[in-house]
């Protein structure tokens, strides 16, 4: 129990598990190092706690989250008649996804295996059960590209499971402004009845090279709308500071103006 210099391995599924902790994943390394003995590792907490320095309390922590995640298995010895506990054993499991499926489904996938996989399928690594599947994927995702045949685009098989891949959607082209002819802009203040001189506008804008401040104009028809809102409220307030200067002036002046006759 205190030679330390057995070699320890973390496979790939256990590194990458996201649901243990760091210390989970090294203490996984460190079983594996007392397993390759006799094939079990009998430490207590205690043994663990002093070599990382941590309580045993979250030693206890670690061990269930690897027992719950499958990578490994605890067996209790309790003394004669009594429920102290006298020894704990932990085994590494070959296949850790097999060790939390149920029975019948277990069954059934070793059966399954056994047609597709012709050499033993005894595994130390639990990482390699991935890996036999993920190449009796890739085989047949292959055979079936050189035979020409194709799928979908919104829908690709992977395995035995269908995954639906949205479209992409289509982007509009942009429309690319034009600007128009005079005759265009009259034909349209005419049919809209917009109020306002279509030659002050179109060479207003022309001149400016159809601009709006420091941008290009989107829309000519959307601007010949705002330039007549615009008309009609610089008419309107022109005509309250007459009405205003008008009530301003004394009754003589207002009877000596002429200036309604200009």
């Amino acid at each position: 129990m205190n030679n330390k210099g057995y070699y320890a391995i973390i496979p790939a599924s256990v590194r990458y598990d996201v649901r243990l902790t760091a210390n989970a994943k090294l203490l996984y390394g460190e079983i594996t190092a007392l397993c390759n003995d006799k094939g079990y590792c009998w430490a207590r907490n205690a043994y663990f706690a002093d070599l990382y320095g941590k309580t045993e309390t979250s030693v206890s922590q670690w061990i269930s989250s690897l027992v719950d995640c499958g990578y490994i298995t605890r067996q209790l010895q309790y003394k004669e008649g009594t429920k102290q506990i006298q020894a704990r054993f932990l085994k590494l499991v070959d296949n850790p996804m097999q060790e939390i499926l149920p029975t019948s489904l277990r069954k059934l996938k070793e059966a399954t295996q056994e047609n597709l996989i012709p050499y033993p399928r005894k595994l130390n690594d639990p990482t390699q059960e991935n890996l036999i599947v993920n190449n009796t994927i890739n085989t047949t995702s292959n055979i079936t590209d050189n035979r020409g045949e194709t799928s979908s685009p919104a829908l690709e098989e992977k395995g035995n499971q269908e995954v639906i891949v949205p479209d992409e959607p289509k982007k509009e082209p942009v429309k690319r402004f034009v600007p128009p002819t005079l005759d265009e802009v009259i034909e349209y203040c005419n049919r809209k009845g917009s109020g306002i001189d279509p030659s002050v506008f179109w060479h207003h804008y022309e001149a400016n090279g159809w601009r709006i401040g420091k941008n290009k104009m989107i829309s000519w028809p959307k601007t010949i709308g705002s330039w007549g809102a615009r008309e009609k409220s610089n008419k309107t307030a022109k005509k309250e500071t007459k009405t205003d200067s008008i009530r301003d002036q004394s009754i003589h002046q207002q009877l000596t103006d002429t200036s309604w006759a200009n």
